[in-house]
């Protein structure tokens, strides 16, 4: 038992101060000086789950929001997050965040093709603050994989995370696998939507918007074993019509063909350089990819949401708005005997003629 002075949750003001310190510390890649300083909070008694969710993961989101208005390269991005992920290590390693296990067992990973893995791990360091003994298997786990592990470790519950929407049939094919077993799942992360209306959707046990709400959540009480013949791909008939299936089956073949007629439909395209049709090839596999998701889950939204974001990163990257309906256009011609799809489509054209973006790339 640890009995020295109290540890002191810092206010929300005074946090404010070793968050701008850390995010000094890895804007300038200097993580020697970022492990430094989360040690000196806790060496002072600051709270280690404080440190976890009010220093790191708040730096680590103002890196996300950098990156998105394109003031940090991809690599500065990787970098920023190598160093959150070192601070993190830092304040596990430290005597003031060694608690012992008293409460059951929780697996925590990240769903197949989530390679966003620092929210899972917060998760973990924050469950095993709360006494919980917890198996964290880290970003991109296989389904099959993650069931080996349960049949072995028994745990008393899965959390799930993951920060990308289009990784949401990976996550509903994890869900029903666990479940299937008798292990109910908790899931989380920017994937599922606002308020979590995609977890739901899915079939998960339970939602959490961040690690504290899910923490706090657990220790409400173990969340109930699901019946071993629980089945959710029935609550998804929609996708009985095939429309999912065809398009991510074929997403390689509908960015090509997009991209080479793109060039006729938008002229400008022809005086790009490498690193821009390059670029352009990016931007249609993400559109195809969201597409089939917002088929997956039948929701409209989804797509148009993805639609304005990436209106608002072309317009800061200086890419003309206007490029993207063009695409959408020629895709929709792809996929004129898909009447979902074309409708989807239809609403994310629809959102870029009714939404005007500023200079800055924001909605106005």
């Amino acid at each position: 038992m640890n009995t020295s002075t109290p540890r002191r949750p810092p206010r929300s003001e005074h946090a404010q101060q070793p968050a701008e310190l850390l995010w000094k510390a890895v804007s300038a890649a200097d993580g020697g000086a970022a492990t430094e300083l989360v040690q000196g909070m806790l060496d002072e008694g600051t709270d280690p789950e404080s440190v976890l969710l009010d220093v790191i993961a708040r730096v680590q989101a103002r890196v996300g929001e950098e990156w998105a208005a394109a003031r940090i390269s991809v690599a500065q991005e990787h970098a920023a997050t190598a160093i959150n992920e070192r601070a993190v290590a830092a304040v596990s390693a430290h005597p003031a965040a060694r608690t012992p296990a008293t409460r059951g067992r929780i697996t925590v990973a990240c769903v197949d093709g989530e390679w966003h893995g620092l929210p899972a791990r917060l998760l973990a360091e924050v469950l095993k603050l709360r006494g919980w003994q917890v198996d964290h298997l880290g970003a991109q786990v296989p389904t099959p994989h993650l069931i080996a592990h349960l049949h072995r470790t028994r745990a008393d519950a899965v959390a799930l995370s993951s920060s990308i929407a289009t990784r949401l049939p990976a996550a509903h094919a994890a869900v029903t696998a666990c479940q299937a077993i008798g292990v109910p799942v908790l899931v989380g992360g920017a994937a599922f939507g606002p308020g979590g209306r995609y977890a739901k959707l899915l079939g998960a046990d339970a939602w959490a918007p961040d690690a504290r709400a899910a923490a706090d959540h657990l220790a409400q009480g173990r969340l109930p074993r699901p019946e071993s013949d629980h089945q959710q791909f029935d609550d998804l008939p929609h996708l009985a019509d095939q429309e999912y299936t065809m398009v991510d089956r074929n997403s390689a073949s509908l960015v090509r063909s997009v991209f080479t007629a793109l060039e006729d439909a938008f002229p400008a395209m022809r005086s790009y350089n490498d690193l821009q049709r390059e670029r352009t090839a990016e931007d249609l596999a993400h559109i195809v990819e969201f597409l089939a998701t917002a088929l997956y889950l039948d929701d409209e939204e989804l797509f148009t949401w993805f639609i304005s974001w990436t209106a608002q990163i072309l317009v800061v990257r200086g890419v003309p708005v206007h490029s993207l309906p063009p695409a959408l256009d020629l895709l929709a011609r792809e996929l004129k005997d898909f009447p979902r799809a074309a409708r989807i489509l239809r609403a994310g054209t629809h959102s870029l003629t009714t939404a005007p973006f500023t200079a800055a790339g924001n909605i106005a």
